[in-house]
């Protein structure tokens, strides 16, 4: 038995998924050099031209851009009118994305702060691009609350900064805790990441053969020379930046959960919400990093960095914080019904019955069946299935956020008021934008920016051992790198 499968053509290790007692599967592959491990991930950012899939995708993301552009634009010189909100549905697409984008931003932290203070080494292959994802994430996210308050040019209220008017944020409002919890977020994640990153900066200074790419780099790189002192430094501040982001991770969609579970809305009034979100939130977020991860190692040449088992192990962590979510989809009917509140045993049949009967079991079938299929590892380990899974998974979610806020508000407690909610092309618009968005971004990120965090990478392979088995085998090799191996 081994840990390990080759591919019989190239003699080339493809499969590192089987588990052998007492013996750890590798997690980088075909590489015995921190130099092959460096020239893999700086290839992409120092070729002189991506790859010709890459322009595609990035022309596909600036038309989606603007898009997004144009509808901002219709807005806020139209009113929120231009959507299709009516008496009592007042908060639809805008509020929608805002959430389906926070929580894509969970698994980003998650993989990096996390499991860091848990010493999984598996982390180190997806942490750099998953804490990308959440940056980009949270911006598309911090954009909806800006322009859903009608006058944008007023959004400056939300902050607790003195005005001319001597008006002050109500901090009895939900909104307003949403503006504290995702900024501060934000600007922790953004810190972890950017600090993660400093190493490899300086690996590409180093490299760089043009003296913009030098001045760049090297301006990002803060001066890194790799000492002892400032890999002391750098792990203490990766430590505790860690630290930080640990309970950020379970509390920013914690918050966002109150917007709804401090109303007094059937369907929103209920203290399971909190912990359903963060395992909804992680379980989109995880699903988001898989689809980002398949296209990225096959078209920029990474499989030996993020391999299977990476993919494998994200695949286990969709399985089970999806079963977490069915267990919350069917805790909520169970909790309508203990409570004997008619309203609430309603909101919960016309979600599953009434006039949008389709996204709510578009919603189960997403969520709580599809994640189902990765018990078996043969489709857990197979990169079409998989993709295809994880963008099913984020359609999913996104009709988990749409089903909480429309069903509860179109059917309120007066028939007499009742409305469906009808999206325009400006709703459908503003949706497909912040996709545009959040591509655009992370297609520069990849093209600029080291996808893997070298230094943590080459910190898992046997040569760093200095008392394992692969601690001499390429010394000399190894050393011809001068800053490639200082780690």
């Amino acid at each position: 038995m081994t840990t390990l499968s080759q591919d019989s053509n190239l003699g080339r290790v493809t499969d590192n998924t089987v588990d052998r007692p007492g013996e750890r599967a590798p997690l980088v592959l075909n590489m015995n050099t921190f130099g092959e491990v460096t020239a893999t991930v700086c290839r992409v950012n120092e070729a002189d031209k991506a790859p010709f899939a890459w322009y595609v995708a990035f022309a596909a993301a600036l038309g989606l851009l603007s898009v997004l552009g144009l509808c901002i634009t219709y807005l806020i010189f139209t009113g929120v009118g231009v959507w299709g909100l009516n008496n009592p549905v007042m908060w639809a697409y805008d509020i929608t994305n805002f959430v389906f984008w926070v929580g894509i931003g969970h698994a980003g932290t998650l993989i990096s702060a996390i499991l860091f203070l848990f010493r999984q080494k598996w982390r180190t292959g997806i942490n750099r691009f998953a804490e990308a994802m959440t940056i980009f994430a949270v911006i598309c996210a911090g954009t909806f609350p800006g322009i859903h308050v009608g006058r944008v040019w007023f959004a400056y209220w939300l902050f607790p900064i003195p005005n001319q008017m001597e008006m002050w944020p109500q901090f009895r409002s939900p909104l307003l805790w949403d503006v504290f919890a995702v900024s501060t977020y934000f600007t922790v994640s953004l810190l972890f990441w950017y600090t993660g990153m400093v190493p490899d900066l300086a690996t590409l200074r180093d490299r760089a053969k043009g003296k913009v790419q030098q001045l760049a780099y090297g301006l990002f790189a803060l001066g890194w020379r790799g000492s002892n002192r400032h890999w002391h430094r750098y792990e203490r501040a990766y430590l505790l930046l860690a630290a930080l982001s640990t309970p950020l991770v379970l509390s920013v969609h914690s918050v966002v959960s109150f917007d709804f579970a401090t109303s007094q809305l059937p369907g929103w009034h209920t203290t399971i919400f909190p912990p359903y979100f963060v395992a909804g939130a992680i379980f989109s977020g995880f699903a988001m990093v898989v689809t980002l991860a398949v296209p990225a190692r096959e078209l920029f040449g990474l499989k030996d960095l993020i391999t299977l088992r990476h993919l494998d192990n994200m695949n286990k962590v969709i399985l089970v914080t999806g079963c977490m979510v069915g267990y919350a989809y069917s805790m909520e009917f169970f909790i309508a019904w203990y409570s004997g509140a008619m309203y609430e045993k309603f909101a919960f049949i016309n979600r599953a019955f009434g006039q949008y009967w389709w996204a709510y079991w578009i919603m189960v079938s997403c969520n709580v069946i599809t994640p189902q299929l990765f018990w078996f590892k043969k489709i857990r380990t197979s990169i079409p299935l998989m993709f295809v899974l994880s963008i099913f998974v984020n359609v999913g979610m996104w009709f988990e956020r749409f089903v909480i806020i429309v069903t509860s508000l179109a059917n309120d407690f007066l028939p007499s008021s009742w409305d469906v909610f009808t999206p325009t092309w400006v709703d459908i618009g503003t949706m497909v934008g912040a996709f545009g968005l959040f591509f655009t971004l992370f297609l520069l990120f990849c093209r600029y920016l080291p996808m893997i965090a070298m230094a943590e990478v080459k910190a898992v392979m046997p040569i760093s051992d200095p008392h394992g088995a692969g601690a001499g085998k390429s010394h000399g090799h190894a050393a011809q790198h001068g800053h490639d191996a200082h780690h």
